[in-house]
């Protein structure tokens, strides 16, 4: 039962699912940081309020708190772009890159075949 578990933990997909996740919380933290160290202070010199969790509005006694949305806004928006910028973006360019060469490998394929053919019409013709 142990080895059974222990195979199945050392199957590919777990690992990477693992590494993944590892990898992801990371990722999440540096954007965190990015967003609420550099951007968040950038926009705030901007309008001139470094701090958007204060932010409300009040309608008939009902107070809004808008601010904290503002932030999470930024951060999903910052996060987003990264993820597209830098996963994305690289993935799509390398899957046309090798799209190309798998029309490159279809294209010596088909002149093998060929090949083959013309081997085939001549062993036949002797």
């Amino acid at each position: 039962m142990i080895k059974e578990f222990r195979d199945f933990l050392l199957r590919g997909n777990v690992v990477d699912l693992a590494v993944a996740v590892v990898i992801g919380a990371a990722f999440a933290a540096l954007v965190n940081s990015l967003v609420a160290d550099v951007l968040t202070p950038v926009v705030g010199a901007i309008i001139g309020k470094p701090d958007f969790s204060n932010l409300n509005f009040t309608i008939n006694g009902s107070q809004f708190n808008y601010g904290n949305f503002l932030n999470a806004l930024i951060a999903f928006l910052s996060v987003a772009a990264a993820v597209f910028f830098f996963v994305i973006k690289p993935m799509n360019t390398l899957n046309r890159l090798r799209g190309a060469s798998s029309e490159e490998e279809a294209s010596e394929l088909e002149l093998l075949a060929e090949i083959r053919d013309e081997l085939r019409a001549q062993r036949g013709s002797n």
